[in-house]
């Protein structure tokens, strides 16, 4: 997402149900880039377990703090999904079906 301005510290509202293939541990990083790199602004982590019945997802929602990022128009926010498990491949899909999977599409939700 592109930003046209500064956001506020505060409360960052993460939903992030997503299919899980194995055990994994996941960490949902969201990111303040400018042209000087990346800049930390919230961080969530959270262990999944797979559902028995397979594909339908894995609920997980959040709030988490955040600190004021000084942006500027043009400069991007970036929600990073970093996954890390003993399984081969794909551990974690961010549920992209919606209701299709028992599950809510992926949102975050800024501070106001």
């Amino acid at each position: 997402m592109t930003l046209a301005g500064p956001i506020k510290a505060g409360s960052w509202h993460l939903v992030a149900d997503g299919i899980v293939l194995d055990p994994v541990d996941v960490t949902f990083d969201v990111l303040w880039r400018d042209a000087g790199g990346d800049h930390p602004i919230a961080t969530w982590q959270h262990h999944f377990d797979p559902q028995p019945t397979g594909f339908d997802a894995v609920a997980f929602e959040a709030d988490a703090p955040g600190v004021e990022a000084k942006a500027k128009s043009n400069d991007q926010l970036v929600l990073r999904f970093t996954v890390q498990g003993s399984g081969t491949g794909v551990l974690y899909i961010p549920n992209g079906d919606g209701t299709k999977a028992k599950a809510r599409i992926p949102t975050l939700t800024l501070p106001k």
